[in-house]
């Protein structure tokens, strides 16, 4: 199949889509509830949050999908680096602003590499530090 510029982008959405279906599902499946989806910053330049979710115990769980064709260049993992997990804290401290009090939280990452390939679910993948002092 011969790919077209404007159905690039296009697949690639559908891959994404498909990786946070199963993301989803899975963390569903470990007893977490969905509290909402691709939650974005206002304005340009902002961050998103792919998964919000909810463990039983009330922790926050905001959660990052990556998926990866190959392990060429570390894979899944090694593409969430400094300026990615910037912006989701960023997406996450406007998250919490709407909140009336401070939840415990956490910071996830579902990793998936190749299609179809094994789900990793790396709970506390990396921390924000003191960016949640307001």
């Amino acid at each position: 199949m011969r790919w077209f510029p404007s159905e690039a982008p296009k697949a690639a959405r559908e891959s994404g889509q498909r990786a946070e279906d199963r993301a989803l599902v899975h963390l569903q499946r470990q007893g977490l509830r969905l509290v909402q989806r691709n939650f974005r910053t206002p304005g340009r330049g902002g961050g998103e949050i792919d998964l919000i979710m909810r463990e039983p115990d009330g922790t926050l769980v905001f959660v990052e999908v990556r998926q990866r064709r190959s392990g060429a260049y570390g894979g899944a993992a090694a593409s969430i680096g400094l300026a990615k997990r910037r912006r989701i804290v960023f997406a996450a401290r406007h998250f919490l602003a709407r909140q009336r009090s401070m939840p415990r939280m956490r910071f996830d990452a579902v990793l998936i590499d190749g299609d179809g390939g094994e789900l990793q679910w790396l709970r506390a993948a990396f921390d924000a530090g003191d960016a949640f002092s307001f």
